[in-house]
């Protein structure tokens, strides 16, 4: 594989403005999961090899190497092999160390050009060479060995997160057919220029925005309009990426590039999220750079200040435990296992189908305890289904039913299209001298029955009475006459997602002290579903600058962390001003996810349970690594100083801790949520 160049990149004073551990763990990810952010060709700078391929074990040949060597070494010396002495011994340990050492000892030398000292390469390099300048050379092998393992593992591991964000995101259509040569050839969507003209089958998603060719075109929208009802289109109209196609086939001119997809811009989202850095992750990479410094200082005092208080002072004594005190001084474990700590816990998101757009995000999560919802799309599948039917004369549901049916499938409107969807035990009749009413509904005949389907205004133009209970009904409803007497009506409605019920009580249960249903559908439909929910607090019927506003009114109380969910264009003002915006996104509006600070990809409202539980036992284990890394060094810092403790100690307190704390951030991506 073709191996991209990395070009560091400093500021007019000399300090490396390139290279955080988030880039050194993207130089780790195979290129294509990532965007192209280095400056290839910048004369000022120079380069090296950071990528590397995934599926190869070529990155792991240097450590290995190297542990070979030295194990044997080692081996060696404990039997006291005869050659094994003086310069061989000095040849083999150099020889040892140099697939894993040169490298950071180059990264430092370039590094110190540019005024950067007090980096890891630095501490790691003057370390290892200290030792071997002490004589003390398996010690200086180990030191960086165990150096480049970390480094390994730290790749291993966000790697892993990297792919699977980049597996759950890889959504999109992977066809589309496109009229070319006088036929539809099936091809990559990225392939597709705009102006071509796609065909999209029943069922299936639009894979490009566009124009319709087609003479009209019925569209599940409901994330993009929020509306329950799938819309009509005409011919010329737009067509929206992501729409499912409802009713029969249909041609579209592409007017955007697939890259242009919603899919596409959340992964380069995805690829940037660490711009967004927890807050805990800024303090430690701010506490490490004053950190560090002081901690060489320290090293140098305990080298050379014992000269003037201690009677047998022996420099190379107080050299090593000054070695010692750098060794430890590293603040890898620190500044790298609390970046994987939330890499950890975006990749355990994303495996459950949750996107944070950065790592900050998974902090703001854990205090929200305020919940304001949308309701169709977001608690509702925002596709019509039957919910009731019922029968005012004697005859049977079934013959009530194939007699609906025989009309209705003579129609395109979407509530006939949810009527169609019932089972009946009969074959559905033929109907004829079928009209349409604009607006009311339509007439016709079926086995010599005259038969009207409807709403009320079209009954009541045919003289024919209908029951008071209409006016008490919420849903959507179809009327139906036989022989222009009232026979009975079906009630259409908006379906409840099926985990709705459960996500409203986990959500009580996880301290969410109040929450709040915002709906641009009518009143009564969104009082009707906040009640099955058991939701005490709703609004329908408004407009998104009313649902703004509604939200601007909440958070005036600053002792409430407000988090929107919704899917829909009407949503993205309101996602934009919580403090936490939740998108759907499985159908969600581009502006919607854009705008969002989480998405959810599956669609499932209780996704965002998990979503808090992950946020939470990430927070948890971030803070593990932080006490762990801690507590350990200044431990072996005291050790060492009195000489209590060697090499191998500080060897563990850096980057042990920091292999231990890497592994205990792995450990997000296999709990069980």
């Amino acid at each position: 594989m073709e191996h991209k160049k990395h070009i560091h990149k400093y500021d007019s004073n000399g300090n490396q403005i390139c290279c955080s551990l988030e880039e050194k763990i993207d130089g780790q990810t195979p290129p294509q999961l990532l965007q192209n952010e280095h400056n290839e060709n910048d004369d000022r700078n120079h380069s090296h090899d950071h990528s590397k391929s995934n599926s190869s074990w070529k990155e792991y040949y240097p450590a290995i190497t190297s542990f070979i060597l030295l194990i044997t070494g080692i081996g060696f010396d404990f039997f006291g092999v005869v050659f094994f002495k003086g310069w061989v011994r000095v040849i083999w340990y150099a020889i040892a160390y140099i697939p894993v050492g040169l490298p950071v000892v180059k990264e430092s030398f370039q590094a110190l050009r540019k005024g950067e000292v007090f980096t890891e390469f630095f501490l790691m390099s003057i370390a290892t060479i200290g030792a071997f300048a002490i004589g003390e050379y398996p010690e200086g092998v180990a030191v960086m060995l165990f150096y480049a393992v970390g480094e390994l593992f730290q790749g291993a591991a966000v790697r892993r997160a990297k792919n699977n964000i980049t597996a759950l995101l890889d959504v999109r259509p992977k066809i589309a057919n496109v009229f070319r040569n006088n036929v539809y050839k099936e091809v990559n969507p990225i392939d597709v220029a705009i102006g071509e003209t796609i065909q999209i089958k029943v069922g299936e998603k639009i894979p490009l925005d566009g124009t319709l060719l087609s003479d009209k075109a019925s569209l599940n929208t409901a994330a993009i309009t929020g509306e329950s009802k799938p819309q009509s289109l005409l011919v010329g109209e737009n067509v929206l990426a992501g729409s499912i196609n409802m009713e029969s086939v249909i041609n579209v001119k592409v007017s955007k590039l697939f890259n242009d997809s919603s899919v596409a811009r959340i992964l380069h989202l995805v690829q940037n999220a660490t711009a967004k850095k927890a807050k805990t992750e800024l303090l430690i990479r701010k506490l490490a750079k004053v950190y560090t410094p002081i901690v060489v200082y320290l090293a140098i005092a305990v080298c050379f200040l014992p000269y003037f208080f201690v009677q047998d002072y022996v420099f190379s004594d107080w050299l090593y435990r000054a070695l010692i005190f750098l060794v430890i001084s590293c603040p890898c474990a620190l500044v790298i296992s609390i970046p994987l700590g939330y890499f950890g816990g975006l990749g355990a998101a994303s495996k459950n189908g949750i996107l944070f757009k950065g790592a900050m995000y998974l902090d703001e999560l854990t205090k929200v305890n305020t919940i304001v919802m949308d309701k169709t799309g977001t608690v509702t599948k925002g596709v019509f289904k039957i919910k009731e039917i019922k029968i005012f004369n004697s005859i049977s549901e079934d013959e009530f039913m194939s007699l609906l049916l025989a009309i209705e499938s003579k129609s395109t409107h979407p509530i006939a299209k949810a009527i169609l969807e019932y089972k009946s035990n009969n074959p559905i009749q033929e109907a004829v001298e079928i009209k349409e009413i604009a607006g009311k509904g339509l007439t016709g005949t079926v086995n010599g029955k005259t038969i009207i389907v409807g709403n009320d205004k079209l009954l009541h133009q045919f003289n024919i009475q209908t029951p008071n209970e209409l006016e008490t009904i919420v849903e959507s409803f179809v009327l139906v006459a036989i022989d222009n007497e009232f026979a009975g009506y079906v009630t259409v409605a908006d379906e409840l997602k099926e985990d709705a019920k459960e996500t409203i009580s986990a959500f009580k249960k996880a301290g969410i002290k109040f929450i709040m249903m915002l709906s641009g559908d009518k009143d009564s439909i969104t009082q009707k579903t906040a009640s099955e929910l058991g939701i005490v607090s709703a609004k329908g019927g408004l407009l998104p600058e009313d649902k703004l506003n509604e939200v601007e009114s909440i958070k005036k109380d600053s002792s409430k962390v407000v988090a929107f969910i919704g899917d829909g264009i009407n949503d993205a003002p309101v996602l934009a001003a919580s403090d936490i915006g939740i998108a759907m996104g499985a159908m969600g509006s581009d502006v919607a996810i854009e705008t969002a600070d989480i998405i959810i990809q599956t669609d499932e409202p209780s996704k965002i349970i998990t979503g808090i539980k992950i946020a939470k036992a990430t927070q948890k284990i971030i803070w593990q690594n932080i006490i762990l890394a801690f507590g350990v060094k200044i431990i072996v810092l005291i050790l060492g100083t009195f000489g209590m403790a060697n090499m191998w100690e500080a060897v563990f307190a850096d980057v042990g801790v920091a292999l231990l704390a890497i592994l205990n951030a792995v450990r997000l991506q296999r709990m069980s949520w």
